[in-house]
């Protein structure tokens, strides 16, 4: 199994970011496999997967190229394709993808052929490998992501929360052992990332960040030669990464109750935090406090506390009122 160790102060120092990159490798990941975890997803590829054969139908080597990067065989992915975030802010997509694109032709090469598990095909070794798939990254972004990059921000940062509230409760340990199958707390500072036999790393000193996607995909990156900072990309969880199916409001259920406050109620169909409301739905604290209020006094949602926390979710009666309007 792949592990790494960390240091008390790397681990305090872990920061969960976002990164527009990153959700569109993990974008890139699902329209290759066509395997869906949601019926949002399923849409979602119904959607945008046709096109997106095709657009490599008409560019075999960048289709190739692809294959190879994506390192099936190895378990590998080309590290240039996967580029650690810069640790700091939340970068436009455009200038994360501009590190992937000014890969230089012999890195490039060197990487796929680590990834492909072999040496790289003559009709693979162009010089433009990067700026191909730094092109196919692009279209993903603009046609299937973009559109709908400001509700995963929420879901993103909805996460985050969660998992900040998780940490707080129970440690890393109860933070980390669910973040990606295969990765788990193994204890004296060992952090288990994968189940593939990759050498263990000492990453005590450098900056550790953690990555939400909604996709459910996830992968580890850093930079060689001296790595400064590591990136575990892990998937929203569950609840939050369907918001997209959770979260779809009945019309009659909005003329009833107002929109906003209908899709506060179907989002409660899991436990949330007012923080995580905030993030999934984009309303102001203030307008989310208010439609609470209301919810909780008309006995559709209730709300207990875990630890720090404040979550609310659905009474029977609320079950009932969305599950009659979706009837």
């Amino acid at each position: 199994m792949g592990w790494w160790l960390i240091n008390a102060d790397t681990l305090a120092g872990g920061r969960f970011v976002v990164s527009a990159l990153a959700e569109t490798i993990a974008s890139l990941r699902l329209l290759e496999s066509g395997t869906a975890a949601h019926p949002g997803e399923r849409a979602w590829l119904d959607a945008h997967r046709p096109a997106y054969r095709r657009l490599l139908q008409r560019e075999p080597v960048t289709a190739a190229l692809l294959d190879a990067a994506l390192g099936v065989t190895t378990k590998w992915t080309a590290d240039f394709l996967t580029p650690p975030h810069p640790g700091v802010g939340s970068p436009a997509f455009h200038e994360e993808l501009a590190t992937v694109r000014r890969t230089p032709p012999e890195r490039a090469h060197a990487d796929l052929e680590v990834s492909l598990g072999r040496p790289l095909p003559a009709g693979l070794r162009v010089p433009d490998a990067a700026g191909r798939l730094a092109g196919l990254l692009e279209w993903v972004w603009t046609h299937t992501v973009e559109p709908d990059w400001d509700r995963r921000r929420r879901v993103i940062e909805a996460d985050a929360v969660a998992r900040a509230g998780q940490l707080s409760r129970g440690g890393w340990a109860a933070a980390l052992d669910d973040m990606r199958p295969g990765m788990r707390w193994l204890g004296d500072g060992r952090l288990q990332i994968n189940v593939h036999d990759f050498p263990p790393r000492d990453i005590s000193g450098a900056r550790l960040l953690f990555v939400p996607v909604t996709p459910r995909k996830g992968w580890v990156a850093w930079e060689e030669p001296d790595p400064d900072r590591y990136m575990i990309v892990y998937p929203c969880a569950g609840p939050l990464a369907g918001a997209d199916d959770a979260g779809a409001v009945p019309e009659a259920l909005g003329r009833l109750l107002g929109a906003a406050r209908a899709s506060v109620l179907v989002l409660l169909a899991t436990p949330l935090s007012t923080t995580q409301l905030v993030a999934l739905t984009g309303q102001g604290l203030g307008s989310v406090g208010r439609h609470l209020r209301v919810l909780l006094d008309a006995r559709l949602i209730d709300r207990r506390r875990a630890g720090r926390s404040v979550l609310y979710y659905r009474t029977e009666a609320g079950d009932t009122l969305v599950s009659a309007q979706r009837a």
